[in-house]
C-alpha cells in the first residue's frame, strides 16, 4: 500500500489578510489621524487656556476669602520668584497671594504668603491693567482689574479669556473670540 495522503474532500482555508488589505487599512488610519490631530491640538490648547484663567480666578476668590477671614488686606501681585512682588512684567510670570499686613503692596518680612502660582507657559500672554489687586478685610472695595489671557504660539488662537475682578470682590471669566493676541 502506498503512503499517499488523501486530501479529497478536505478543504484547507488560510486565514489572514493580504498585503493590499493591510496597506488599505493603514492608509485609512493615517488619513483619519491626519484629520483628527489638529482638532485634538486645538482642544488641548483651549483647555490649557481655560485652566490658566480658572487658576487666576480661583486665586482671586482665595484672596477675597482670606481677607474676610483675617479681616485684613490680602493682595495678589505679579511674582517671578514666588517670594516677592515683581516690579515689572505681567501675571504671566506667576503670582502670589499674601497677607499684606502693612498694606504697602509688597511682601514684607513677617507677612504670610498664602498661595504661589508658578509662571505660565511662554505660549500664552497675560496682560493686565493692574500691578496688584488688593482685597480689603470687608471683602468689598476691591481694586477692580481686567486681565486678558490669550494663546500667542504656535499661532495666535481665536479664543481669549478675560478675567474681571469687580469692586465687590467677585472674579468672573468671559470667553472672547478676538484672535488678536499681542
Amino acid at each position: 500500500m502506498s503512503r499517499r495522503h488523501r486530501t479529497a474532500g478536505v478543504h484547507r482555508s488560510h486565514s489572514g489578510f493580504t498585503l493590499i488589505e493591510v496597506l488599505t487599512v493603514l492608509a485609512l488610519i493615517a488619513i483619519i489621524t491626519a484629520l483628527a490631530a489638529p482638532s485634538f491640538s486645538g482642544a488641548f490648547l483651549s483647555n490649557k487656556l481655560a485652566s490658566y484663567a480658572n487658576s487666576f480666578a480661583a486665586s482671586a476668590q482665595l484672596a477675597r476669602g482670606e481677607a474676610i477671614k483675617r479681616n485684613a488686606v490680602v493682595r495678589i501681585c505679579r511674582s517671578a520668584d514666588g517670594t516677592s512682588c515683581a516690579g515689572s512684567g505681567t501675571f504671566q510670570q506667576g503670582w502670589v497671594v499674601f497677607h499684606d499686613a502693612n498694606n504697602d503692596g509688597a511682601v514684607s518680612t513677617g507677612e504670610t504668603i498664602i498661595h504661589v502660582q508658578q509662571a505660565l507657559s511662554n505660549d500664552y500672554h497675560f496682560t493686565s491693567d493692574a500691578y496688584s489687586i488688593a482685597f480689603p478685610g470687608a471683602g468689598v472695595g476691591v481694586t477692580s482689574a481686567s486681565l486678558v489671557l490669550c494663546r500667542a504660539t504656535p499661532s495666535p488662537g481665536e479664543q481669549e479669556r478675560t478675567i474681571r475682578v469687580e469692586g465687590v470682590g467677585r472674579a468672573y471669566i468671559t470667553k472672547t473670540m478676538n484672535g488678536s493676541c499681542p
